[in-house]
């Protein structure tokens, strides 16, 4: 069966599954393999619970005409995905960069719906599979997709654009983010561009923040659409405020790194009609979850935690800021940086040494790999080991920034600090 007849099937519910544990009733179900489950084993199973249709790339599971079987499932998926683009003809907003993708989708995410219907990517759903499953869950009513892509490696974005073909691209920053697989920032830089390659290839637009130096020489090629020129940063103690069309925006977004979020959606929204008031309310309820950037008062600390990724650019930057709040009492807990491949050592040690120049009242640095560096602070092994110290002798009475990557789940921390 080819893709467009695949694709008559998919356009009766525009409804697409990958796991059984979530099987909506008339889905198209694809068996997706992974390097510990093949989903070739469940077609029968989505069946029962309700797919409409499985599709499946062995021919010991095409069991009847309920199965259908091709070449591979996950290309049948990225097609599929694509043709769908095509077919709705709807406008896509693509995004990518180092730092920030998923607070800047949601927050133009936030923006544009109140004017406009919109499907935006979610979670950070964002690889070779997300992306198609983020175009696969539009349908006629999408006016507007935002689709953020990710990547660790060149030709990702690439390959990314090939499938959702975006007509406005915007890219958050270049930062040292996947250094082993990019191979160095120079790397990053090339690998996040390829979206701005595709952008000129196409004659498409591009939104830029005018004051990164290498969004404005890698787009210098390309229709730009720089930040609206009313925007003006108020402050962040601690959070942003702004000043966007002479009205005054006060965020729940920590940090003077998450302006250039904020106003990338001004702007976005502005260029899409949405009235500076609507801006304005969407930017002000949008309140940031899952471990970005969010601040919890215990009771005696007050906690920002960061804990949902770290390379060493947003490390700096969360430093930076926490630096500039108004508190005496101030502790910074840090975890392992992970995926910088032969620099790791050398960005830990740099990480350590602008920390303790910054003279906060306490210093935590926790895993493996800022054990190995030289400190004047004591290092902590393992998370237990910094788990064990905190429990017999609590912090009380301080703002506390917590920031790792993912791995570290720095969150937990949160069970027994007060």
């Amino acid at each position: 069966m080819n893709i467009k007849d695949i694709y008559k099937i998919y356009s009766k519910n525009y409804l697409v599954d990958t796991d059984t544990r979530k099987i909506r009733k008339n889905t198209l179900f694809f068996a997706l393999k992974g390097d510990n489950f093949n989903g070739n084993k469940f077609a029968d199973k989505a069946l029962e619970l309700g797919a409409k249709y499985a599709i499946v790339d062995e021919k010991e599971y095409h069991l009847n005409d309920k199965t259908i079987l091709v070449d591979n499932v996950l290309e049948t998926l990225q097609k599929l995905a694509n043709y769908h683009r095509n077919e709705l003809k709807t406008t896509i907003i693509g995004l990518t960069g180092s730092n920030g993708k998923t607070t800047t989708k949601e927050l133009i995410n936030a923006v544009l719906s109140k004017k406009h219907n919109i499907t935006a990517t979610i979670g950070n759903l964002n690889n070779h599979i997300g992306v198609p499953l983020t175009l696969l869950s539009m349908t006629p009513k999408t006016e507007i997709g935002i689709v953020e892509m990710g990547a660790n490696h060149q030709k990702e974005i690439e390959f990314l654009c090939s499938i959702c073909e975006p007509n406005f691209g915007y890219i958050t920053n270049f930062g040292k983010a996947h250094l082993e697989g990019f191979g160095g920032i120079e790397g990053v830089i090339k690998g996040k561009s390829e979206l701005y390659t595709y952008l000129e290839k196409n004659n498409n637009i591009v939104f830029i923040n005018p004051d990164d130096k290498i969004q404005v020489e890698k787009s210098e090629n390309i229709k730009t659409i720089p930040f609206n020129s009313s925007l003006k940063f108020i402050s962040s103690n601690p959070f942003v405020k702004l000043s966007f069309n002479s009205v005054t925006i006060e965020s729940n977004l920590i940090g003077k790194y998450n302006y250039s979020n904020i106003a990338i959606a001004c702007t976005i929204g502005d260029y899409f009609k949405v009235s500076t008031e609507e801006i304005k309310e969407a930017l002000q309820n949008y309140v940031p979850d899952n471990n970005r950037s969010q601040i919890i008062k215990k009771e005696t600390n007050n906690i920002i935690l960061d804990a949902y990724n770290a390379n060493p650019s947003s490390m700096k930057a969360a430093l930076e800021n926490f630096e500039t709040i108004a508190d005496k009492n101030k502790t910074v807990i840090l975890g392992d940086m992970f995926e910088l491949g032969k620099t790791s050592l050398k960005e830990h040690q740099e990480i350590i040494d602008f920390t303790e120049k910054l003279k906060f009242s306490n210093l935590f640095f926790v895993g493996e790999n800022f054990y190995q560096t030289t400190s004047n602070t004591k290092l902590y092994k393992t998370f237990e080991d910094l788990l064990y110290h905190l429990k017999n002798n609590p912090l009380k009475h301080q703002s506390i920034l917590i920031k790792g990557s993912r791995g570290m789940r720095l969150e937990r921390l949160l069970d027994i600090i007060n």
